[in-house]
């Protein structure tokens, strides 16, 4: 392939990939308004086009019209850097995610930014630094309760960062790669008897990758940097029009990849769950589309999940929260990694 074809259809992947991501994490903050507003006995956004779906769109144009503010006693280097970390992490981990079946043409992968096989590796190291866009944002705010909330994010996600990764290992070692094609494959012989949350027998790394996935990303029950009751907003209070709104893209957009991670490496990635009960069609649009229909489903269900959890539980204590990471998960998550890799070498 001549390099200008490469350079073109790769900015053409890393289009549509940016297009679709950014329409997903608008329509996600508008599932969970209407998924909470029916948990709540009320409607939800309403009123913007049919059933409230032109809100995002709304919300969007309102925030980047609002004016900007930037307080007098702020370090302007730090605290114009800081949203901007925090989205280009948000956006730049979905460059290795795989979202359906390989599938080549003129020699380049469609349905994936970037085939590495350090995929995962790769994915928790951009996402680690994230941090960094929470805590430079609270410590430029020169604001007592942004630092609040920015030392809060910072511990809270560096501590249930190990319990994340550890939780990881054992389906690291079933696969064999950290390339997260290959790991999809482990699990698409024999449909959900092979996904690793039964087949591969990590059910245990599921849940404590779910709940330590919920602190990642600061989310109820665990959204204590941005507790309204105590911090305000936590590390984005200083923060208006386009600043905040990034700061809201990368949250959503984290909680995105965070789906697409634990569908890929738990349940199955773009794979059916029937296996091989159902023969792979012949027509090739249809054989192309439905890794990708598996995949959505399988992604919008654990989004589903987490609103779900937002909605119904009330929130931790910061001690309890802290506590739950350190004397809980660590150590179910390395008795996992334990546990399968006695299986392993025993089967």
């Amino acid at each position: 392939m001549q390099l200008w074809m490469f350079v073109v259809l790769s900015l053409v992947k890393v289009i549509v990939v940016l297009v679709i991501f950014l329409t997903a994490v608008a329509y996600t903050v508008l599932l969970e308004r209407k998924l909470v507003g029916r948990i709540q006995n009320r409607w939800g956004p309403s009123r913007v086009g049919p059933f409230g779906l032109l809100q995002p769109l709304v919300d969007g144009l309102k925030l980047f019209l609002k004016e900007d503010i930037i307080p007098s006693g702020v370090y302007r280097p730090l605290y114009l850097l800081a949203p901007l970390i925090a989205l280009s992490c948000s956006l730049l981990s979905i460059a290795v995610i795989p979202f359906g079946a390989p599938m080549t043409w003129h020699g380049m992968r469609l349905f994936e930014i970037s085939d590495l096989n350090i995929g995962l590796l790769i994915l928790l190291s951009v996402t680690s630094i994230g941090v960094y866009g929470i805590a430079l944002s609270g410590w430029s705010s020169n604001n007592k309760y942004s630092l609040l909330g920015s030392l809060r994010a910072s511990a809270q996600m560096i501590s249930y960062e190990l319990a994340l990764g550890l939780s990881l290992v054992g389906v690291v070692l079933r696969a064999g790669s950290l390339s997260l094609t290959d790991i999809v494959k482990v699990q698409a012989v024999h449909g959900i008897a092979s996904w690793n949350i039964l087949g591969g027998g990590q059910i245990i790394a599921f849940f404590v990758y779910l709940m330590a996935a919920y602190a990642e990303t600061n989310r109820a029950p665990f959204d204590l940097p941005e507790a309204e009751t105590e911090l305000t907003g936590g590390y984005h209070t200083e923060y208006s029009s386009m600043k905040f709104a990034m700061f809201f893209m990368a949250e959503y957009g984290n909680m995105i990849t965070v789906g697409c991670v634990a569908t890929l490496l738990f349940l199955g990635g773009w794979t059916s769950p029937f296996g091989d009960l159902i023969p792979p069609p012949q027509n090739l649009v249809v054989q192309a589309l439905a890794p990708l229909f598996w995949f959505v489903a399988k992604v919008f269900c654990f989004l589903f999940l987490y609103i779900w959890v937002r909605g119904t539980l009330p929130r931790f204590r910061y001690d309890q929260l802290m506590g739950f990471g350190w004397k809980f998960l660590l150590p179910v998550a390395m008795l996992n990694i334990v546990g399968t890799s006695l299986a392993l070498s025993l089967l």
